[in-house]
């Protein structure tokens, strides 16, 4: 039996008013183009009947065991017999007939092949307009800025990809975040992409769409901020950390005059601020990379398992307890200097350089120490390989 070349799978729940237009639209493409095919349905718990139309018209169907749009969509494409694979929804809104581009591309090599609904055009009133106009374009642009990304529409839900690249991704998504997740981890694990022009249609049914864009694009949002720790977090909270440092530290010999603007005690605050702000977004960096990598959510990065490697549960503990002590004398020195006033008034500037400093030592260690009972807690399910 000759190799299957292409599978062409729908995530389906309740579709009964669409799906055999769908099928038949895929089925007519495979033999009039002459490729070796098939249809693979992803049934996410459908009661309407549109499983039974499917088998009808020779349409393979896979039960997802979760529920959720990516779930249905996994358990299609890992039961899928073809070296490629092209997804698109089963309520009429993408037209499985006009998949040629899509196919040359696969053939070409490419390990992922995005449709792109800006560029091929959309019909009047088939996609929402805060959609059009808000959601898509932004969250694409969040995408191609974290990810240097050359992608135009992040979510359009007709796109292909080879068997073999689906595997080594490694999909972990259930819900409509799947979209995003298998850009970005092509884009993470250096694959190679390609943009073809598609069309997007009024969807045929009577009924409401599964899709809720502000909760979805959220999802989506969440899943790109997993992804990007480094660059949304860790850099940004880096600086902001040694801005407020050597600030804070001219501040606390004296009163900083730039031009005619002078900063002293209040402006130590601030700093102090940005201090602790900026190790916080740096420790969530650290926690979000070791929990995706940990959940396989994240490709294995080999410079950061030698990170943890070094700074291990137990070190990082140490650390911050060794900082939090360190700065514990601060506080026992401002309490010695207040007693040697017979715990009268004091000089605010005097009081304020010391206790200031000592308070952020404190928090920052005790956050580290923290951070780092977090991080036991995040590898006891999983080890990073």
């Amino acid at each position: 039996m000759p190799e299957l070349e292409l599978s062409i799978i729908m995530p389906c729940l309740n579709e009964a008013e669409t799906i055999a237009d769908c099928i038949g639209n895929a089925q007519r493409f495979l033999r009039e183009n002459n490729i070796n095919g098939e249809v693979v349905i992803g049934d996410n718990g459908s009661t309407d009947g549109s499983i039974d139309i499917a088998q009808s018209l020779g349409g393979r169907v896979v039960h997802a065991v979760t529920q959720g749009y990516g779930a249905a969509c996994a358990a299609a494409a890992t039961e899928a017999s073809g070296r490629y694979i092209i997804m698109g929804d089963a309520d009429s809104s993408y037209d499985f007939y006009h998949l040629m581009p899509f196919v040359k591309a696969l053939r070409q090599g490419n390990d992922l092949v995005m449709g792109n609904r800006f560029k091929g055009g959309i019909e009047p009133g088939a996609m929402p307009l805060k959609n059009r106009y808000l959601g898509n374009p932004l969250l694409s642009a969040v995408g191609r800025i974290l990810f240097s990304s050359r992608i135009g529409d992040f979510h359009c839900g007709l796109r292909g990809f080879s068997k073999t690249a689906f595997e080594k991704m490694d999909l972990k998504s259930t819900g409509m975040e799947f979209a995003s997740e298998m850009v970005l981890k092509a884009q993470l694990l250096g694959m190679q992409f390609a943009e073809v022009p598609t069309t997007l249609s009024v969807d045929g049914r009577s009924r409401k769409p599964h899709l809720r864009p502000w909760r979805d694009g959220l999802r989506h949002l969440k899943i790109m901020f997993l992804f990007s720790p480094r660059y949304l977090f860790l850099v940004p909270g880096m600086l902001l950390m040694l801005f407020g440092l050597v600030f804070g530290t001219a501040l606390i010999r004296g009163p900083v005059f730039i031009g005619k603007f002078g900063f002293d005690i209040g402006s130590l605050v601030y700093a102090a601020g940005f201090v602790i702000v900026g190790f916080q977004a740096a420790l969530f960096a650290i926690l979000a990379k070791y929990y995706g990598m940990s959940s396989g959510m994240l490709p294995v990065d080999k410079g950061v398992i030698l990170f943890f490697n070094v700074f291990t549960m137990e070190r990082i503990i140490f650390i911050g307890l060794l900082i939090f002590l360190v700065s514990l004398t601060g506080v026992i020195y401002s309490v010695t200097v207040w007693a040697s006033a017979d715990f009268g008034d004091l000089i605010p500037r005097q009081i304020i350089s010391i206790t200031i400093p000592a308070a952020v030592g404190a928090i920052c260690g005790s956050e580290l120490i923290m951070s780092g009972l977090f991080l036991g807690v995040l590898g006891l399910p999983h080890r990073l390989s």
